[in-house]
């Protein structure tokens, strides 16, 4: 890998972590053009590096919300009812994925992780999001309803893990499935995408610890990923994705305040478009050859 591939992988995944258009279709679809998956070694070197620096989109998010963060701390000392009450709830709403993530991880890696199964969730989940924004969300918006973050109840925050569950098929997205599941438990849209913001900051950390900490027992002490791009590459990847994430972080709350999920939905089935397209040439592949 060079230094500006490992820019773009950066850029691509630091943008597209926390908007509902799935970081992994574009990471894939990013990494086949500039030849990072040609062989398992590589693949599978590639497949860590785009989770480890989404470290750079968990940054991000402690920069820009960390009054939150703060007051969630503050919570859990006895400080602020409203931050111990957030606290639970991330903590209710990270355990569903905690546990099923351990469980099935391999499972879905090796089963899911597929063409068929990433773009057949992308063009779903581009319809899934077009129907809800025209039913639930454009509505709300306009008449101005909705919960703000401090009256989300457990049960709610259970629902909104759960749905994020669903993410852990390839192609769904994280971001889609908890932003909408705030928005079907009823938190107005900016609300909703803020509670995904911050359940990002477990659920993200804790992929990057299990990536890093398999990397290193597969190879028995060593990182393929490591050996594959270098140290130099991944604090760059870290780097530009923590300053992509901040821009689009930004940027989104704003959106959704205007114009909802709808134009995310069909951009998910352009994607899905553009993914079969790359497919059939031979640009993209989901199963590496052997070496």
């Amino acid at each position: 890998m060079e230094l500006w591939q490992a820019i773009v992988l950066g850029i691509v995944e630091g943008i597209t972590e926390y908007l509902p258009v799935s970081s992994t279709g574009h990471l894939i679809l990013a990494s086949g053009l500039m030849g990072l998956n040609d062989t398992p070694e590589r693949a599978s070197a590639a497949n860590a590096f785009n989770i480890v620096i989404q470290g750079g989109a968990i940054l991000a998010v402690l920069g820009l919300y960390r009054q939150r963060v703060w007051q969630m701390i503050r919570g859990l000392m006895g400080r602020d009812r409203d931050g111990l009450r957030l606290a639970i709830n991330i903590v209710i709403a990270f355990l569903p994925a905690a546990i099923l993530g351990v469980l099935f991880a391999d499972l879905i890696d090796s089963y899911l992780f597929n063409a068929a199964t990433v773009l057949t969730l992308l063009a779903l989940g581009g319809v899934y999001m077009i129907v809800l924004d025209r039913a639930l969300v454009a509505p709300r918006r306009k008449a101005e309803r909705g919960m703000d973050i401090d009256e989300l109840r457990p049960h709610q925050a259970l629902i909104i893990g759960l749905l994020q569950c669903v993410a852990m098929v390839p192609g769904t997205s994280r971001s889609m499935m908890t932003i909408t599941g705030g928005v079907i438990v009823g938190l107005k849209p900016k609300d909703a995408a803020e509670f995904s913001f911050l359940l990002g900051l477990p659920t993200l950390g804790g992929a990057c610890v299990y990536t890093l900490f398999k990397d290193f027992q597969e190879n028995e002490g060593s990182s393929t990923m490591v050996a594959q791009f270098g140290w130099l590459n991944i604090i760059a990847g870290i780097v530009v994705s923590t300053i992509a994430a901040a821009i689009a972080v930004k940027w989104l709350v704003g959106f959704l305040n205007k114009h909802g999920l709808e134009v995310f939905g069909w951009y998910r089935i352009a994607l899905a478009a553009v993914l079969l397209i790359a497919v059939l040439a031979g640009v993209v592949s989901f199963a590496p050859e052997s070496a």
